[in-house]
């Protein structure tokens, strides 16, 4: 509990017991002024902000707030000798703003973790010395050292020495992972153990962390229609409930005749009930913890209005390469005809071994060395089709179809890339490579067709039939392939006018950056993805992992779930007791419970999205 909050409570406790004793020297009989004392004691104790808060208002020509409400209320009710009411409509006031400013605190500390994670310093080896320097102060090639416990500074690759590195700030993920020499490291992250140097790869303007924070920084200028609503709902709403409560006071004395006090009462408590306090506050503690708790799972959502849109999302379009897929050739299949697969994955890589082509090197990074056995000598390579080499004694050819049907040999057919391998002349079976599906991948599919009404679309400029393998592994409803980007671009928008809700597009490169920008909600994945793709994203996955993209929905469905009942209550209640109140049904409790009674039952039920995710 902050110093604010310890303030508030504390006088709501010295109000409490003021008010508690007066009424028990009323029961007991005591003189009247001695409660009445001490009833404005109370008053003066709990309510003396408000009272300031209102005058500041009219100062500044702010004149309708819900101090000023709040203000008019109680002092009526003072005027009217209504101590006891008087110092009720402040005190749950007070004990409704304790909530508040709780609840707020809370939906914060998710926001302030982010803003905690900027470097101070870096260490930069500059002349053999070490200096300490801002982070903006250090140029790409240079060298940081960061020692155990340290944040690093930039974005970088380590040199020297091992470590685990922390990247939860960054990513959401708690679990430090090990880094060494040739691993990249990000700027915000905790070196856990180890003194490691870093040669720094990006400035710090260009860095992970300064990207999260930007990103944070303007997350809530994007309000949503709920909350612009809430605004303008107030803007016009509070003017009027002043001037219908001053009717409430007037009209009816030149009709009925019950006396001047009891419609002043009744326009007091209309007042009380009608400070639109649940919904100012409720609503946009909502989306504010919403967006809180998707950044505490490493997904930065640009604003309340996105999440508001990702709410109603029920179709999602990812991009292949990079997204669903890890973006590099692997060996997924090794099919030999009277050898041994080990050594026909061997003699292949052998051959390729000179070859730059990446599904040479795939095919070498898949044989574990197995190939270095081998003496290779007289390599032949072909472009387009493939290589020839003489390899220990024997005569191997690898490559496509094209160079298979120009050595004459038999081969079978398949869909799949592959390279086929001839000893000798004759064939010897064939190794099939392809782009790998993300480990998670599946999982992520899964639990998005777990949400309502959820559509799955892959779009990838590879050829058919990689797309149609991705697609039918994952069990994707629908898939395009051997696409442009403006080819991507045109069936998104056709994609987005058949939906029913809210479309998000899923993408990692900058190739990504048109499709991601037409797309109702557009998500970068992976370290930040490229500057371009996180420029024009709406949410930003900070690591790799796409379970986050069914995370981020369920996170903004729950969030206008909630904000939306809350709405629903504070509307229902405000009118039913609205009415009771003009016809004099309600008495100064009945508009306690009304305002501040209602706002702290919405503020609890908006402090639900700050709940952990699963």
């Amino acid at each position: 509990m902050n110093r604010k909050q310890k303030r508030i409570l504390l006088r709501v406790i010295v109000s409490a017991f003021l008010l508690i004793t007066a009424l028990v020297l009323t029961k007991i009989g005591v003189h009247e002024i001695i409660s009445s004392s001490l009833c404005l004691c109370a008053f003066i104790t709990v309510g003396y902000d408000v009272i300031i808060k209102a005058a500041w208002g009219i100062r500044n020509r702010n004149l309708i707030d819900e101090n000023l409400l709040m203000t008019i209320a109680s002092v009526g009710a003072v005027c009217l000798a209504e101590f006891f009411e008087a110092v009720a409509i402040m005190l749950f006031y007070q004990v409704g703003e304790l909530f508040q400013s709780y609840a707020v605190n809370k939906s914060r500390k998710s926001i302030e973790k982010i803003s905690n994670i900027r470097p101070d310093a870096a260490r930069v080896i500059r002349d053999e010395k070490e200096l300490t320097v801002s982070p903006e102060e250090v140029e790409i090639g240079e060298i940081i050292r960061v020692f155990a416990g340290e944040k690093i500074a930039l974005d970088g690759e380590i040199i020297e020495g091992e470590t685990f590195v922390n990247n939860s700030f960054l990513t959401g993920e708690s679990i430090p992972v090990g880094a060494g020499v040739g691993d990249s490291v990000y700027a915000g992250s905790i070196n856990m153990e180890g003194t490691v140097k870093v040669k720094v790869t990006a400035p710090f303007s260009k860095s992970s962390v300064a990207k999260i924070l930007e990103l944070t920084e303007t997350s809530y200028e994007n309000k949503s229609k709920s909350e612009r609503f809430i605004t303008k709902f107030a803007r016009y709403y509070t003017p009027l409930v002043v001037v219908a409560a001053l009717l409430i006071a007037i009209i009816p004395q030149f009709f009925i005749n019950d006396g001047r006090g009891e419609w002043v009462r009744r326009a007091l408590t209309f007042l009380v009930i009608s400070c639109p306090c649940a919904l100012l506050i409720s609503v946009p503690l909502s989306f504010f913890g919403g967006v809180g708790s998707a950044s505490s799972n490493g997904i930065l959502i640009k604003g309340s209005g996105i999440l508001e849109k990702l709410s109603k999302c029920d179709t999602v379009v990812f991009d292949k390469t990079g997204t669903l897929t890890k973006g590099e050739f692997a060996v997924t299949e090794i099919k030999a005809e009277k050898i041994n697969e080990r050594v026909l994955l061997a003699v292949c890589a052998a051959a390729e071994s000179q070859s730059n082509h990446p599904i040479a090197k795939c095919i070498v990074k898949a044989s574990n060395e197995d190939y270095k056995r081998f003496k290779v000598e007289m390599v032949r390579e072909i472009v387009g089709k493939g290589v020839i080499a003489k390899v220990e004694k024997w005569q191997i050819a690898a490559g496509n179809i094209k160079l298979m049907e120009e050595l004459g040999v038999t081969v079978p057919d398949t869909d799949k890339t592959v390279i086929y391998v001839t000893i000798d002349g004759k064939y010897a079976g064939f190794i099939t490579v392809g782009d790998t599906v993300k480990g998670e991948a599946n999982e992520a599919i899964e639990l998005l067709k777990e949400l309502d009404n959820e559509k799955i679309i892959m779009l990838t400029g590879d050829r058919e039939e990689n797309a149609k393998s991705v697609a039918e592994s994952l069990l994707i409803d629908e898939y395009f392939s051997n696409l442009l980007p403006e080819n991507k671009v045109s069936i998104l928008e056709n994609v987005i006018e058949k939906a029913e809700g809210s479309v998000a597009f899923v993408g990692d490169g900058i190739n990504d950056a048109p499709v991601i920008a037409r797309a109702d909600v557009g998500f970068s994945m992976g370290n930040l993805g490229s500057d371009a793709a996180v420029e024009t994203a709406d949410v930003v996955i900070t690591d790799d992992d796409l379970r986050k993209i069914p995370l981020s929905i369920k996170i903004a469905k729950r969030t206008t779930e909630i904000a939306t009942q809350n709405i629903i209550l504070a509307i229902s209640v405000k009118i039913l007791f609205l009415m009771l109140g003009i016809f004099g049904a309600s008495g100064m409790a009945g508009a306690v419970f009304a305002d501040v009674g209602i706002a702290v039952i919405t503020i609890l039920n908006a402090m639900r999205t700050l709940s952990k995710h699963e």
